[in-house]
This record gives C-alpha cells, structure tokens and sequence, in this order.
C-alpha cells in the first residue's frame, strides 16, 4: 500500500491505487471507518476519499453504515471466491503431495505488511495435527514460514522490519535478539530452508522454503508436534519441502511467463 507519506508507486494509476489502498485499510481495520479515520491512514484529503469511497459505494465494493462509516462490501465477496478457486487450482495439490510424502500438514503463506498471512492450508490425516487457518496472520521472527520470507529480504529490510515489530517472546525458544536472529537468516540463506522448533508455539516444530517466482514472497511448509518430528524426520522431510517448492516455483514463473 502507497500508505501515508509514501510516494506513488511509478506506473500505476492514481485513481485505482488510491481506491485499493482504501479496500486494503478497510480489510486491515476489521471495523467500519469514517472518512477522517481513512484519510489519517492513508494521507489523502478528504475531498479524494469522499469522491472514491462514494464511486465504491455505489458499486457495491463498499457499503456505508449510520454515522457516515464504511465497511467492505457483498461485492467482494464472489471476487475472493473465484481468486480463492484459482489460486487454489495452482498451490492445493503442491500442498496434497507434501501431506502425501510427509504425512503431515502443508501451508502456503506470504509477507504482507510486516506480518506473515497463511493462504492455503492441507491438513495431515493424523488426529493429532496442526490447523493454521487461511487468513490467519502471525510474526516472521518466530515462524518457519516467517524466517525462510525474512531471509528473501535485504538485511537493511529486515533491520527495519524488526525495529516496527519487535522480537517479542512466545516461548522460551523464541529468538529476542535482533543480531542472532540475522545470523540464523544467513544459514537459511546458505541451506535453503528454514526451522521452527517450539518458537512460536511450545511442541510444535515446523520446516519452510521460499518460492521462487512467486507472486510476492512466499514460503512452504510442513509443521507437526514435536514427537513426530524427530532429527531423523526433518532430515527425510527437508528435501521434500525443498523440491516441492521449487518445483512450485517453477509452476509460478510459467503462469507469469517469467524466464528462467
């Protein structure tokens, strides 16, 4: 997002940047908005948001409550349908063969904002499992997911990622040290894959690799609980994550049409 006091992305036109920055903050607050809670997001006058808000509105991807406040409209929703059926047309049965060869649970998720947000999600057959649902947001310093994105990032980025976040503590594995943790990014660069043991949730470790060519930075995973993810498991279950990813990305530079 543009955001407040950022410049304009080259390119673009300004009118619909404007109008999916609004979408965008709309979907980040979870609540309604006024049009003075929209214009101290986004920087915009007030004039330009009303006019937007009001072009919104009228096709249906808004809808205004009392009191001249805003919330998303029943527009999107068969938009997320179709995007969710497409995109999971593409990732699900990269997911289906990681549960297949691992026996255990498969996420997509991607950076967005300063967050790491999970978009698809296969869960193991066992009946003690991990469930991560499509959606969910969590920290990148403590996840798997969230360091094999970290480590795709300029080190000046990621310094200034983690100075707005924070490394706060979920358990007493979690690294809290800024210095450690882009050290840990540097084997993850060098090994092509990155672990979670009990950082974000105590018991639960969890193995992820980039995508390559994806359509903004991604990662795949496989997480299960800790007594049936040995050594000997994660020596079996890293190629996998790793072949499969790449083998994603590969899926995901032909539909762009990127070389190579």
């Amino acid at each position: 997002m543009a955001g407040k006091g950022n410049p304009e992305p080259r390119g673009g036109v300004q009118s619909v940047e404007r109008a999916l920055d609004l979408l965008e903050l709309l979907a980040e607050a979870g609540s309604p908005q006024g049009l003075t809670q929209l214009a101290a997001a986004s920087g915009l006058p007030l004039p330009t948001i009303h006019r937007l808000m009001g072009t919104l509105t009228e096709r249906g991807y808004v809808r205004r409550e009392s009191a001249r406040r805003y919330t998303l409209g029943s527009r999107l929703v068969p938009l997320a349908e179709s995007a969710n059926k497409a995109f999971g047309a593409w990732v699900l049965p990269a997911l289906r063969r990681v549960v297949d060869l691992t026996g255990e649970t498969a996420n997509l998720a991607m950076m967005e904002g300063d967050a790491v947000v999970y978009l698809a999600h296969v869960p193991s057959a066992h009946s003690m499992r991990m469930f991560t649902e499509p959606g969910r947001r969590v920290m990148a310093h403590c996840t798997g997911v969230g360091k094999a994105l970290l480590a795709q990032m300029p080190v000046a980025d990621v310094r200034a990622l983690l100075s707005r976040t924070g490394l706060p503590a979920q358990t007493e594995r979690t690294i809290t040290d800024v210095d450690e943790l882009l050290e840990e990014l540097g084997r993850i660069r060098v090994e092509g894959f990155a672990m979670d043991n009990g950082e974000q949730e105590v018991g639960v470790r969890c193995i992820a690799a980039r995508v390559i060519h994806a359509p903004g930075l991604m990662a795949l995973s496989v997480s299960a609980p800790l007594v049936r993810m040995s050594e000997a498991d994660v020596e079996r279950i890293v190629p996998v994550v790793t072949a499969v990813a790449a083998q994603l990305g590969v899926d995901s530079a032909e539909r762009q049409g990127v070389a190579g």
